[in-house]
């Protein structure tokens, strides 16, 4: 299987975050909102295993798609060293993405820092006649993408911990008074797993139905390691799910958040 592709486009977002299109017509054709790729970033020791990246975005009818990440580790600092025109190899799309229901005709997608890179597609996709989007970053020099954001979705807020963009606070507070002013049909949740676990619990209180993308570090991607596990409701007990096959994404209701 060719999962080689080339780069068309490498830009760098910010201090720390770049911004890959990578030209593909099978994953541009294939990918649904909220699947991911596992990209490898080189052969070097310590960097042999694939690092799991959200699609972001996908131009389909150029049969291009992107990628974003940040520096998180040595794979990711070598892979930010690529430049447009250089080979990455890349399997995907892989995983289960977003549901996409026509009848939730009101959305809202709440990300935090770098989960903030699924939803974006998400926004392109579904068919909802209402979307709002709110968005998380440490500060200003943090805040990216703002532009697509604005373009894919009818309300954007942003928010910034230190009030230097946007509004001052947290994306769960701005969460609950959008609730409270309208309600909506589904709400999706991408980012850390505090801000997750807060935002399923606020939607619970106005019986609204949500999803979370579970960002876990994963080896092979393909559910033979167990690496990228994380705990399930069964019943009424428990168990570890693998988020490369039965994820990233998940109803809100089944995650424990520990």
């Amino acid at each position: 299987m060719d999962t080689v592709y080339k780069i068309s486009k490498a830009e760098q977002l910010n201090t720390d975050t770049f911004l890959f299109t990578i030209n593909s017509e099978k994953v541009s054709k294939k990918a649904r909102a909220g699947q991911i790729v596992h990209v490898k970033c080189g052969d070097e020791d310590g960097v042999l295993l694939r690092r799991p990246i959200s699609i972001c975005s996908v131009d389909r009818e150029n049969g291009t798609f992107d990628i974003v990440f940040q520096i998180r580790g040595k794979g990711t600092k070598i892979l930010s060293k690529y430049k447009a025109g250089d080979d990455i190899d890349i399997m995907g799309p892989l995983g289960q993405g977003f549901s996409l229901y026509p009848k939730h005709k009101k959305i809202i997608v709440v990300g935090g820092g770098i989960g903030i890179f699924p939803l974006l597609q998400l926004l392109k996709d579904h068919p909802a006649e209402n979307k709002k989007a709110i968005l998380g970053f440490r500060d200003k020099s943090c805040v990216i993408l703002e532009k697509e954001f604005k373009q894919a979705s009818d309300k954007l807020i942003i928010t910034t911990d230190d009030g230097s963009y946007g509004e001052k606070g947290f994306v769960t507070d701005i969460l609950k008074k959008e609730l409270d002013k309208e309600p909506a049909d589904m709400v999706f949740f991408c980012g850390p797993l505090i801000m997750m676990k807060l935002g399923v619990g606020i939607v619970k209180e106005y019986d609204i139905p949500c999803q979370v993308s579970m960002e876990q570090r994963m080896g092979c991607g393909i559910g033979a390691c167990l690496v990228c596990v994380c705990k399930t409701k069964k019943g009424d007990d428990w168990d570890y799910t693998q988020v490369c096959k039965k994820g990233p994404v998940f109803g809100g209701d089944d995650i424990i958040f520990d």
